[in-house]
């Protein structure tokens, strides 16, 4: 059975309307988060009526009017996702429900041992319906509830299934619930005891509570940043009370470094920094290896959209002037759909389209977040070429991504990584990687520059130095690797 990672959001509400229409707009401001579906669903205040509606595609076409109006209850879970292993099919949107004891859950991560869980549960009559990698999650907890008590379910009865769900469970994520807990509706959220993938916790004057990926989510609903729970931390809300803050086992603080590089908003914050700064600090860094390098430029154009706070800081330490050079259609579809070469190169004309009065007879550098496969990458660097640069430089704000990642971020498989086709170090590598992109030089950012960028905090970087904050075992790798190998994905 295939169990995809995923890329993607979730958002958790209690309070004491309706939730729906604010989990709507919240979703709305994580779809870069996943475009693949989208789901939302409500519990009512007994804790009897459990509302689902899901979809496939963006928040708007997936969730539209008259479903919202279907779902009741002040309590209640929304989803994005982007399935980067498998199909990602409707059976498998989040959010998940369990008859017993009656619970709802959603998640951001990827857990590695799911075979193992699938084979576990299969042991207790347990038959799992989807190919999501949270459903098993949820099987657990629930079956781990129902071993305390048959009903009335408390919250030491929550941390008993919790712990249970820490032993059993492997990878990076974080979780968010709702159900009945000592008879009042809970909203339930937890952390991998390493803290691998983001969460915060927002309150509002009126007593809600939300939990979600990225805190842009409580920005566009004017709830106040109270705290990011801890990794192997589980925290309970309630409509008007107290968070109630239990800690699980935790083996350190890990947050992933590609959230800060790519992954999330800049207008985020994330353990108390500000994205967009931390993007910023990363295109000074840069601009000071390229100083070192003597590259000779003129204009220095960021490829939409990630990279624009780092091309901002380079342009201004290097003093040359930021322009736009490649127009991004915003409403294109994906690349890596096309069935043959001349497709995929209209499409990508389609998705960025040069501007050659800002490049014809210049020295223009390219900045981007990072090479994942180089695919795309490869071929913009050819359309400004074409456009009339007389040089073509591209200057990564991140590492060279050399290893695979299998806490949720999109790259799998160690073959389909571009950097880790050449050997040596970034003196021995980028000359040979810069003429493979058909540039005229190629400067990465150093791996301990971006960890004096991080403030030197510890961090999960196994993506660019192979250091796994918890184990993969050989088996789960190759079965990760093997499912992965089942759909192709466009992320240059």
């Amino acid at each position: 059975m295939v169990y995809p990672a995923a890329m993607c959001g979730f958002v958790g509400i209690i309070g004491k309307k309706q939730v729906a229409a604010e989990l709507h707009l919240a979703l709305q401001s994580i779809q870069h988060r996943g475009q693949d579906s989208a789901g939302i669903a409500t519990m009512d205040a007994d804790g009897r009526e459990f509302r689902f509606e899901r979809g496939l595609g963006s928040v708007v076409s997936a969730l539209p009017a008259d479903a919202l109006a279907r779902l009741d209850g002040p309590i209640g879970l929304g989803h994005v996702r982007y399935p980067t292993i498998g199909q990602g099919n409707l059976e498998d949107t989040q959010p998940f429900f369990y008859r017993q004891p009656g619970v709802l859950m959603a998640h951001n991560g990827n857990i590695t041992n799911v075979q193992n869980l699938e084979t576990s549960l299969l042991s207790r009559s347990i038959h799992l319906m989807s190919h999501c990698d949270v459903e098993p999650v949820l099987c657990e907890f629930a079956d781990a509830l129902m071993e305390c008590r048959r009903h009335e379910h408390t919250i030491d009865d929550a941390m008993t299934a919790l712990s249970a769900i820490q032993a059993r469970v492997k990878g990076g994520y974080s979780i968010v619930a709702s159900m009945l807990l000592d008879g009042k509706p809970t909203l339930i959220v937890f952390r991998d005891p390493n803290g691998i993938r983001p969460c915060v916790i927002g309150e509002r004057s009126d007593g809600s509570y939300i939990a979600a990926s990225e805190s842009v989510a409580l920005d566009v609903l004017n709830f106040e940043r109270s705290f990011e729970p801890q990794p192997g931390e589980a925290v309970f809300l309630r409509q008007g009370e107290a968070p109630i803050r239990r800690s699980l086992e935790r083996k350190g603080s890990h947050p992933c470094i590609f959230e800060f590089i790519y992954f999330a908003r800049p207008d985020s914050v994330m353990h108390g920094e500000s994205v967009y700064e931390m993007r910023r600090n990363m295109g000074t860094s840069l601009a000071e290896r390229l100083i070192e390098k003597g590259v000779d430029i003129d204009v220095v154009v960021p490829i939409p959209d990630t990279s624009r706070p780092a091309a901002a800081a380079l342009a201004e330490r290097l003093e040359l002037p930021l322009r736009e050079g490649l127009i991004k259609n915003r409403y294109s579809g994906r690349t890596f759909i096309m069935p043959d070469q001349i497709s995929r190169e209209t499409a990508l004309k389609l998705k960025l389209n040069p501007l050659p009065s800002e490049l014809k007879d210049k020295r223009v550098v390219l900045v981007d977040d990072s090479i994942v496969r180089g695919t795309t990458l490869k071929r913009v660097a050819q359309m400004v070429r074409n456009a009339g640069a007389t040089e073509v430089h591209l200057a990564i704000h991140a590492p060279p991504v050399s290893h695979p990642c299998f806490y949720g971020i999109d790259m799998s498989t160690k073959e389909e990584l571009f950097a880790a086709r050449f050997e040596g170090g970034l003196a021995e590598l980028e000359p040979e990687a810069s003429e493979a992109l058909g540039a005229d030089s190629l400067t990465y950012l150093e791996v301990d520059k971006l960890n004096e960028v991080f403030g030197g905090k510890s961090r999960c970087g196994a993506c660019f130095d192979g250091n796994y904050p918890e184990d993969v075992p050989e088996s789960a790798r190759q079965a990760i690797v093997a499912d992965r190998s089942t759909i192709e994905r466009g992320i240059s």
